[in-house]
């Protein structure tokens, strides 16, 4: 018999924040990826077209964390129309040495929003300029917002445009982000010309044809690309690839895929089997990252297991150190 601590999402709000112990967190997942005899199987996927939906399970074991999390990730893009959230889910803990269950992280989706963000900020902390203040953020749902929050954590960002489809939630956005952050942030209705301003850009849509123009890109920048984690979905033309001096993907294996990299290989822009050194590598050092204030760097980002392992026992081991949760006796 073995106790289960089951923790709310109210519960898992009031112990991890944004800020950057989550990012620190993420950043050292990445080196163990590098580094490390990680065990980081392919994602398990499940499109449910005809309700704009999508499940995905990932997972990832990483010898010296004790405990390994499988998160269930579902994502349903047409619920804000009534009412709900796009993305929900739970991650759930093992004991790494015996396989029983240690925790239930009833999240809904908080703790995969924190690590996608986190590994944003993760990817600018390392790719972009360190005098980056001007970021462009195309998308203005929870993502969005959250991404910029990442950003200021670890740039010294002064002024920020987000632009979406649908313009009253990106003034929305805006005037939230304008309060909560205390950075200059309007709204884009000339995305080329948002663009063309910014220092950092981050695309945070579930888009399945491109809204970044590689033609808008100009030396110094840096791109992070989120919302590509499907293998129909695609935010960056692929002449943004073609453009960039540097491509980092955040596992290979996935990119080619899932991410951005799928689009361009389609388009002749890469090969299938053109090699690329992944976030973890340039974190760990085994790898350069931005070569010269003038380079266009580009990260593309699809979410890995190994970040759902890191955040939950930084969660779990927070919740035992103050005794929050409620335990279950199996």
């Amino acid at each position: 018999m073995s106790d289960i601590r089951i923790l709310t999402e109210a519960d898992l709000r009031s112990l991890v924040k944004l800020d950057l112990d989550a990012v620190d967190c993420v950043e050292q997942a990445f080196a163990a990826l590098a580094t490390g005899d990680v065990v980081m199987p392919p994602i398990l996927s499940m499109a449910i077209a005809p309700f704009n939906g999508e499940v995905d399970v990932k997972t990832a074991f990483v010898p010296g964390i004790d405990s390994f999390a499988i998160k269930i990730s579902p994502g349903f893009f047409d619920n804000p129309k009534i009412g709900l959230p796009s993305t929900s889910g739970l991650m759930v803990l093992f004991s790494a040495r015996t396989g029983m269950l240690e925790a239930l992280l009833l999240d809904n989706g908080y703790l995969t929003d924190v690590r996608t963000a986190a590994a944003g900020a993760v990817a600018a902390r390392h790719l972009s300029r360190a005098d980056a203040s001007r970021a462009c953020i195309l998308g203005a749902g929870c993502q969005g917002r959250l991404q910029l929050e990442a950003l200021c954590l670890v740039r010294p960002i002064v002024s920020a445009t987000i632009w979406a489809r649908d313009p009253e939630k990106a003034r929305e956005a805006a005037s939230e982000m304008s309060r909560e952050l205390g950075v200059d942030v309007t709204t884009a209705t000339d995305l080329a010309a948002a663009v063309g301003r910014a220092d950092v850009i981050v695309t945070t849509t579930p888009a399945s044809q491109p809204i970044l123009r590689g033609e808008w890109l100009r030396p110094g920048q840096h791109v992070t690309a989120m919302g590509s984690d499907q293998d129909h979905k695609n935010e960056l033309d692929p002449a943004c690839l073609a453009r960039a001096d540097l491509y980092v993907p955040d596992r290979l294996s996935q990119t080619r895929g899932l991410g951005e990299l799928r689009s361009a290989i389609a388009a002749g822009v890469a090969a299938p089997d053109d090699e690329f050194a992944e976030l973890g590598m340039i974190v760990a050092g085994k790898a350069r990252g931005r070569l010269s204030d003038s380079a266009i760097t580009v990260a593309d980002l699809t979410g890995t297991g190994i970040q759902d392992t890191a955040i939950a026992t930084f969660a779990s081991q927070r919740a035992l150190a103050v005794g929050a949760g409620t335990n279950f006796s199996n």
